[in-house]
């Protein structure tokens, strides 16, 4: 918002003729009262001491510590963090430059990235489902150096978070606080990749919880915060000054806003849990439709505003019907604890397992009610996988991935009519890339083998050396590499 600042002017804007009037008038008296000069002794305003030395060296122990305190949660933390890089379609792209490079970037396809946060020992990393939607391929950056393919798990579009996973062991899994327990106006740290400058932390406070509205997912229960988040940190933590995740960061609102969100922390680990266990993420389900109660609707029912959910429909034969659970209701208590609206009311719902029974009390007609309801699945199509294609295949140290091309986009740029394999990543520094190979350079000839497999190439490697021929736009050149 832009303030305008207040135009100055004069304290004092009479016209000139009173001013006159005004002076002839004290002229024509005979005695003039006139304000007593200050007396040369009278005493100045005492001016505030300035901070003595132990002052100064007292804000600088906390100074200090604060500082401390920033830098242990990177120390702790930074392990557990990785950068994402993805591969997908660009639609806007024509068939040379979908899959030849656009001449900026050498890159066939269009190229994102984010971050993530190390869940498990042995490779299970936890980001946002919009860094890995429509990626053909998905690599991982580990703060070890390491950069390794990585395959999807499993994603929930519904609240944004995926899991992918890389073939490792003795990673760092990221420690996790209860967010439910952080209080606004808390320190937080966010740390990430923005715009790809990896291992980048930021500071700020927790500005607000339970954000909701925002027309982006379909459930919606942020933490809010001014901590600089931008594109590339999504998927990356959210952390207290433990260095324990309280939120996965997924967006930010307008450009250098300084307002970012993320996923909570429990709801968060929920679903990565849900995702390596079955693949998918099952939410339970009463089957109700629900609203918040307007000043209007409070002031018409004589409740207060924030009394609890209010039950507009009904799933005839659903778990809420059989607990009389009607139109007009208001759910004030899930489990035992309050619910406020019906954000309050979706998250303490999502928090109980699908089978479990759960108390509710209900305000009808003044009066308030017990019941039970038994929790389902909620019905509803499966989740369609990311359409991540074939993975690419590294060749031992040479420093590249291949994977297959579709005949179909081999024909549409002019080559045979048969999968022939495409680099879908280079390692920088290595033998590969030295050799000035690009993502997306379509291999055409491997040790004298005219349009290999991928297969082919894979066999070819096993020696530690290679010969390609490549085509990249409309040129071809050779190659040689070795380990």
């Amino acid at each position: 918002m832009f303030v305008s600042p207040m135009t100055a002017r004069p304290l004092f804007a009479g016209s000139l003729a009173v001013a006159s009037t005004l002076s002839l008038a004290l002229a024509a008296t005979s005695t003039i009262a006139m304000a007593a000069p200050p007396a040369a002794n009278a005493a100045a305003p005492a001016e505030k001491a300035p901070p003595t030395p132990a002052q100064i060296q007292a804000s600088q122990v906390e100074a200090r510590k604060l500082s401390d305190a920033f830098v242990s949660v990177a120390d702790r933390t930074s392990p557990s963090v990785v950068q994402i890089d993805v591969t997908s379609r660009d639609d806007n792209a024509d068939h040379m430059q979908r899959w030849f490079g656009n001449g900026n970037t050498d890159s066939p396809v269009a190229r994102g990235m984010g971050s993530g946060v190390v869940f498990t020992a042995d490779g299970a990393i936890l980001t946002n489902n919009h860094v890995v939607d429509e990626a053909l391929t998905i690599n991982v950056h580990l703060r070890d150096g390491r950069f390794l393919p990585a395959r999807l798990v499993g994603r929930d579009p519904a609240t944004d978070l995926a899991v992918i996973k890389v073939e490792a062991t003795g990673l760092t899994p990221a420690r996790f606080a209860d967010s439910d327990t952080i209080r606004v106006g808390e320190w937080v740290v966010a740390i990430g990749s923005p715009f790809g400058l990896g291992y980048t932390v930021t500071s700020g406070v927790l500005s607000a919880k339970g954000r909701g509205g925002l027309g982006m997912n379909a459930i919606e229960d942020y933490l809010q915060t001014d901590a600089s988040i931008n594109p590339g940190n999504s998927g990356g933590p959210l952390c207290d000054l433990d260095g324990k995740v309280v939120g996965i960061n997924t967006m930010i609102v307008g450009k250098a806003s300084g307002i970012g969100f993320a996923v909570p922390s429990n709801m968060a680990r929920r679903v990565a849990e849900q995702i390596l266990r079955n693949g998918k993420v099952d939410r339970a389900w009463i089957g109700v439709g629900i609203q918040d109660l307007t000043p209007e609707l409070a002031s018409a029912m004589k409740l207060d505003p924030r009394a609890g959910a209010l039950v507009n429909s009904v799933v005839d034969g659903a778990p809420a019907f059989k607990a009389n659970v009607r139109p007009g209701d208001v759910i004030s208590m899930v489990g035992g604890k309050t619910v406020h609206d019906g954000r309050d009311l979706i998250r303490e719902i999502l928090n109980h397992d699908i089978g479990q029974t759960v108390p509710l009390e209900i305000l009808r007609d003044g009066k308030r009610y017990g019941s039970q309801v038994a929790l389902v699945s909620k019905p509803g199509q499966e989740v369609a996988p990311a359409p991540v294609q074939q993975q690419g295949v590294p060749q031992a140290g040479l420093g590249l991935s291949v994977r297959d091309l579709p005949a179909q986009q081999s024909v549409q740029l002019g080559l045979p009519a048969k999968a022939l394999p495409i680099i879908s990543a280079i390692v920088p520094g290595s033998s590969a890339d030295r050799a000035g190979l690009r993502v997306g350079d379509v291999i055409v000839e491997v040790d004298g083998t005219q349009d290999p497999t991928s297969a082919q190439v894979q066999t070819a490697a096993a020696d530690g050396q290679l010969v390609v021929r490549v085509r990249r736009k409309d040129s071809a050149f050779y190659a040689a590499l070795k380990k």
